[in-house]
């Protein structure tokens, strides 16, 4: 990608918070949070799944801008996915708001992850960026050759020339394949790259972003100790390291990051969650609705109490001015009121609310 493509610059505390200023007047009360002295959404945008094809793209393109436009000021990606088209997509996002001064690279976190081959392993091999027997499960390394490959890539792919959080992906996955002792090397040489990295001003933050890692007990063998991970960052940068921020499934059908105490904090054993707490780590957390399963197939008792709606994700919205129901269609004229309606902080209006408004439509909000 030509140098003129590429953004310069990273989150910043007064981006962020400007960014929250202008673009989060219809948050409800605890939307935005600070880490790091950064202002951030309380919910993001993942780029996860989807058909490798221009419409998915297209479609991407178009939610995430949407997601910017919104509130949401965190962007989490990683290079795998969708063989490194949902790194562009943001990219692409990235580049047409910067064009339009609409949205600062200064305003958006993005993070995005390293770990999985996004390619066949064999090319990576005669490439001379990863060794045979640094790849695990048939596509998953977290060498510091191979980390530095992906993070370039990663760079060019979003279109930035930092990347303000960096997360190991899954680094449980080397557990199935090495024991302990050379796990604790592979991160230790990694986490050596992600500070060199730190240096280098091509990362801001690093992390690990895991699955099953962090939910299991103690004694599985892909169980990942929190406080050792902390432990390792802080013998390669002392207490200056830049290990802080986390992520790890959390939903309703996952509840292992409050409710499994499996990390050792002094004589106690927590709860991920409560150790990332006292550690003075950041957690983001991933597959908040399942995937879009806790959007759909609700139970019967309460689609009668949302009848009307064509899907079940629309079922959960509410106008945030007057708590009511959209009528939903191609062009919505109103909301309908429900017996169980209340007040409830939302992101959108109906618009008998906003015609009564006095202030002027926020900006983004669709017509």
């Amino acid at each position: 990608m030509a140098e003129a493509a590429t953004i310069r610059g990273f989150a910043t505390v007064e981006g962020t918070a400007g960014y929250r200023t202008r673009r989060g007047a219809r948050a409800g009360e605890g939307h935005f949070r600070t880490w790091q002295g950064l202002t951030l959404s309380s919910l993001g945008i993942g780029t996860y799944l989807g058909a490798e094809d221009e419409a998915t793209d297209r479609a991407y393109q178009a939610t995430v801008r949407r997601a910017l436009e919104l509130g949401f000021n965190v962007v989490d990606s990683a290079i795998n996915y969708r063989h490194q088209r949902s790194e562009r997509n943001v990219g692409a996002v990235l580049r047409a708001l910067a064009r339009e001064v609409r949205i600062a690279r200064e305003d958006v976190v993005i993070a995005t992850k390293g770990g999985f081959l996004p390619h066949p392993v064999d090319a990576y091999v005669k490439a001379g960026i990863v060794k045979a027997d640094e790849v695990v499960a048939d596509g998953h390394c977290i060498a510091p050759r191979y980390l530095a490959d992906q993070l370039d890539r990663s760079r060019a792919n979003l279109s930035v020339e930092t990347i303000d959080v960096y997360y190991v992906h899954n680094p449980e996955t080397q557990l199935g394949a090495v024991d302990q002792a050379t796990f604790q090397a592979r991160m230790r040489a990694a986490f050596e790259f992600l500070e060199s990295a730190v240096s280098d001003g091509k990362i801001r933050w690093y992390g690990a972003a895991t699955w099953t890692g962090f939910r299991q007990p103690a004694t599985a063998r892909d169980h990942l100790s929190l406080p050792g991970l902390v432990g390792l960052a802080r013998e390669v940068a002392g207490d200056g390291h830049h290990f802080g921020m986390i992520q790890l499934p959390y939903n309703l059908a996952m509840t292992e990051a409050i409710t499994v105490a499996n990390q050792r904090i002094g004589a106690a054993s927590v709860p991920v969650m409560q150790a990332a707490e006292q550690l003075g780590l950041y957690v983001m957390t991933s597959a908040s609705i399942l995937q879009g399963k806790l959007a759909r197939d609700l139970p019967p008792a309460l689609a009668q109490v949302l009848e009307g709606l064509r899907t079940d994700a629309r079922g959960c919205a509410r106008c945030s001015s007057c708590g009511r129901r959209p009528e939903w269609g191609p062009r919505s004229a109103g909301c309908a009121a429900s017996p169980t309606s209340r007040r409830t902080p939302g992101w959108w209006r109906c618009r008998p609310c906003r015609a009564r408004s006095s202030s002027p439509r926020p900006e983004g909000e669709r017509p």
